[in-house]
């Protein structure tokens, strides 16, 4: 039963939209959670895609070609953005957006493609994620590594990891200790298919943190 709740709470915690929550807790306990920054890819039915940034009262759409980002405006039904001629409107994965020349409705989020935009957007360079136990990795500012394995059980970070590159057989190794943890990641730039989902990415990755190993695929960011 603990194996199970644990891969539920990963489970959410990998495909659910992607966000980060506010610091700050409102006193009034009747008021919700304040939500930071929350990140969402919208496919529509039109073939439209997008993806949209929400940070206190602002959203930032990502369109083809360009970025907007437009005020929060009071509504009693869904949440509302609008400025300029461009309007977008979301309730729950479901959203429309309007400008001057053009209007998609019934967009819907993917939720999986979400969690990658949203940590494209954090500034992830890489990253990784593989199953079996359910893991995933993120590399920043180059040599930043950080970890979370066996469902959301264990989290590992490393600060200034080494890096080792073979242009001949396309890996990368990446090294790092951290209060007596060690870990080793081998990025190979060969296609890779996750083995649950069935998606293709450009690189295999083999991580080792201790004496624990886990395999899966990434691929980079930017």
């Amino acid at each position: 039963m603990r194996r199970f709740s644990s891969f539920l709470l990963f489970y959410i915690m990998i495909n659910g939209c992607a966000y980060d929550r506010a610091d700050a807790r409102s006193p009034d306990a009747e008021k919700p959670t304040v939500i930071k920054t929350q990140t969402y890819a919208y496919e529509c039915p039109d073939g439209f895609g997008f993806v949209a940034r929400t940070e206190a009262d602002t959203v930032w759409l990502f369109l083809p070609g360009n970025t907007i980002d437009l005020p929060r405006i009071t509504s009693a039904s869904g949440v509302k953005y609008s400025k300029g001629g461009h309007f977008f409107q979301a309730e729950g994965d479901r959203a429309m957006i309007v400008s001057s020349t053009a209007k998609h409705t019934g967009c819907m989020n993917n939720r999986a493609k979400a969690i990658w935009e949203h940590a494209k957007l954090n500034g992830v360079d890489f990253r990784a994620t593989g199953n079996e136990p359910g893991w995933y990795l993120e590399i920043s500012n180059k040599t930043d590594i950080l970890l979370v394995a066996d469902y959301g059980e264990h989290t590992y970070q490393f600060k200034s990891a080494t890096i080792q590159s073979e242009a001949q057989d396309r890996t990368s190794v990446y090294n790092a200790t951290n209060n007596g943890d060690t870990i080793e990641v081998v990025i190979t730039g060969t296609p890779c298919q996750d083995s649950m989902s069935g998606e293709k990415f450009s690189a295999k990755v083999s991580v080792l943190v201790n004496d624990r190993r886990y395999d899966g695929c990434g691929k980079a960011l930017h």
